[in-house]
């Protein structure tokens, strides 16, 4: 049974200061280690059409963009993970509950992320209380 509750989650590697080739190969390497994490049910690339306004895309994909459907339990667990991959590197991820709702949050630092896992959790035991 498909789990509806499920949060998705874009994850921005654009403030890496890569240039194009570089933050493009960075997405292709990573991609296939983030379906493999704990509570991630699927993972993609950003397709151009739902690619927020002043991004660049390539070969109908966003630059340094991927998204990831990923079970709210284990939203942590994904958090952790980026911040072990990219460590002081500045990550931005918005999530978007099943009801709609949207949550941004930027981590450069373990603070950062401690503060971040915490407004998830928070914002995602809100969504199924509604």
């Amino acid at each position: 049974m498909v789990n509806t509750y499920n949060v998705q989650v874009t994850i921005s590697l654009t403030e890496l200061g890569l240039d194009d080739e570089d933050l493009q190969r960075k997405v292709q390497n990573l991609l296939p280690q983030l379906k493999k994490v704990d509570g991630v049910e699927d993972a993609g690339l950003v397709a151009e059409e739902n690619a927020p306004q002043g991004t660049r895309s390539i070969s109908g994909y966003v630059w340094g963009l991927l998204k990831a459907q990923v079970n709210p339990a284990h939203i942590k667990t994904l958090f952790k993970f980026l911040s072990d991959r990219f460590g002081n590197k500045r990550l931005k991820l918005d999530l978007e509950a099943a009801d709609g709702r949207k949550l941004h949050v930027e981590v450069s630092n373990a603070q950062e992320l401690e503060l971040a896992i915490q407004k998830a959790q928070d914002f995602l035991n809100n969504t199924s209380n509604s």
